[in-house]
């Protein structure tokens, strides 16, 4: 013989426990299978509204659920909603843990391209230079990779070019952080 529906403060007796429904829901025959009620949030009696969902499950699952939230004294629908809650978080977290170590990943790997990148490809600056040669600045000049201002006095190095360059202007100087190393 099927229970009597339950008032709202009343609990389910052990042995209607996860057997469906516990009190008449017409909406759900309406809303094709779910329901919402309004359950206080506790703050300032705002109403979090919450949806009932019917799933199948195997004979056996439904068995251990009960099983599990008898032992645990609750009802088998807070456990249900207790592990989906825990499952959509674990889920949540690995997935953000997943994305971040990718994206991290794809940044290693961009810049150790452009690292690869600058060791293999000619650099542009440098079309013509064959030699580096250091040499003490004798007059102001700038740096031709970087535009470091390089004064009279500091060590830099001058660029040996094929076709040698025709003025003063045209001589290629770096600054000793731009100076190619292989």
């Amino acid at each position: 013989m099927p229970e009597p529906p339950l008032k709202d403060d009343e609990e389910p007796s052990a042995g209607a426990r996860g057997r469906g429904p516990q009190r008449d829901e017409p909406s759900a025959q309406r809303d094709g299978g779910a329901t919402s009620e309004g359950v206080p949030s506790g703050e300032g009696g705002s109403v979090k509204k919450e949806r009932v969902l019917h799933t199948r499950v195997p004979a056996v699952l439904e068995r251990e659920l009960k099983r599990f939230a008898e032992n645990l004294r609750m009802p088998v629908s807070n456990l249900v909603r207790t592990i989906l809650e825990d499952a959509v978080n674990a889920a949540d977290a690995a997935g953000e843990s997943v994305e971040g170590r990718l994206k991290r990943a794809a940044q290693q790997l961009g810049l150790e391209r452009e690292k690869l990148k600058k060791r293999v490809l000619p650099d542009q600056h440098f079309a013509g230079v064959y030699a580096f040669q250091p040499v003490t600045l004798a007059k102001d000049a700038a740096c031709a990779r970087c535009g470091r201002a390089l004064v009279r006095g500091e060590h830099a190095h001058l660029g040996l070019a094929e076709p040698p360059p025709k003025s003063a202007a045209e001589r290629i100087f770096v600054c000793e952080d731009c100076l190619p190393h292989a």
